[in-house]
């Protein structure tokens, strides 16, 4: 199977880490399919770490779901989640045990492989934690990529080994969809603007069939859950994450308790302009543009099909500062005649054609993204 455009979700981890169970992923699985969520691409329920017992089964060998948990076990949940039109994720780890301290894969990817299909499942989140230092981890997510192909259903391969081992240059080489490019995010300014900006120089390496994923978003959570911080983030910040991710081209997997989204949030998240950027079919990396040394304010543009562009202006300033960039330097000089007309991706607005420089406003900690069209202006 191939994955044309980064794949959109939820995911369990980011808010409520090992406290999860049935009833909370059929709860989200219908709002899922009656918010407009799926409509508008997202179409992963995905249950991170903690949904098994403690130990496999002694006599055959399998990870068993948590009997308090997921009473009717795994494949009632992934039949709900699947007659919701959704399709069901889960989470295993190359190493012995996973993160949580759960058994991981090691040395049963081809077992585990033939269990999860028969959970129904169509996505595996696959971690790193408590891998046998002598072994190799590029070779362990080749194992279980050839497990997931032999397994006899097609599900999705979602390596996460947090930028390890140069997983950019090799991951689309292992049968990896997506593959974890940076550590684990938290809900956080700092941690949401460290994350995107360490990920620029190695955008290139992320295109149709297997994607640069930079972890789940954190829009919507305020401070809450299991990577919650104290300060949380504004809905500025939140705009400026989801903006990021767009145009970057990463994949989209929520991480808010989607049952209690504020109206801020869900009209973020829903944002069709924003959302048709992230799944452009040309899946081409943005051009990144800093003014000054520091990163502090910045330019995304980015070449859409059909002979669009988007641009992105972000201030990571701790106050309102403009955000300049010379069209000289996304090759449009001012004696070829043209310019750029814009349609504000937030508000619909659309300004007049602009030459020789933009420099919009942008909030702290905020963002301003454009569709962009090149127009004659003279």
């Amino acid at each position: 199977m191939i994955l044309k455009t980064p794949p959109m979700g939820w995911n369990t981890w980011n808010t409520f880490g090992e406290n999860i169970n049935d009833r909370l992923i059929r709860e989200t699985a219908d709002v899922m399919a009656e918010s407009g969520l799926l409509e508008a691409g997202y179409e992963y329920l995905v249950i991170d770490d903690c949904w098994s017992e403690r130990d496999r089964d002694p006599e055959t060998g399998k990870i068993v779901p948590d009997r308090e948990k997921f009473p009717e076990g795994m494949r009632a949940v992934s039949d709900y989640v699947h007659s919701k039109g959704l399709k069901f994720g889960m989470y295993s780890c190359a190493g012995v045990r996973t993160c949580a301290n759960y058994p991981g894969s090691f040395g049963h990817e081809y077992l585990d492989a033939e269990t999860f299909a028969e959970f129904g499942c169509d996505y595996l989140k696959y971690d790193y934690c408590f891998k046998p230092q002598n072994f190799d981890g590029e070779l362990l997510y080749r194992r279980m990529g050839l497990a997931l192909r032999s397994c006899g259903r097609d599900i999705v391969f979602s390596m996460c080994s947090w930028g390890s081992d140069d997983v950019w240059s090799w991951a689309r080489s292992a049968g990896a969809h997506l593959y974890r490019s940076t550590g684990d995010i938290e809900d956080s300014f700092k941690s949401f603007r460290d994350i995107a900006l360490s990920q620029l120089p190695k955008l290139a390496s992320s295109a149709s069939g297997c994607w640069n994923d930079i972890d789940m978003l954190t829009c919507g959570m305020y401070g809450d859950g299991n990577v919650g911080t104290e300060s949380g983030c504004t809905d500025t910040e939140y705009a400026a994450e989801f903006a990021l991710w767009c145009l970057m081209g990463a994949p989209l997997m929520l991480g808010c308790d989607l049952r209690k989204m504020s109206g801020a949030t869900k009209k973020l998240v829903l944002n069709p302009e924003l959302i048709k950027i992230d799944q452009d079919p040309e899946c081409r990396p943005p051009q990144c543009l800093p003014w000054g040394s520091d990163m502090q304010r910045f330019v995304l543009f980015r070449h859409l099909a059909g002979g669009d562009y988007a641009i992105g202006f972000f201030n990571m300033c701790d106050r309102e500062a403009g955000v300049p960039v010379y069209l000289e330097q996304l090759g449009i000089p001012l004696h070829s005649g043209y310019g750029l007309k814009l349609t504000d991706l937030f508000t619909g607005e659309e300004l007049p054609a602009r030459q020789e420089i933009l420099m919009p406003k942008v909030p702290a900690h905020g963002c301003r993204v454009y569709r962009a069209g090149m127009v004659k202006v003279k």
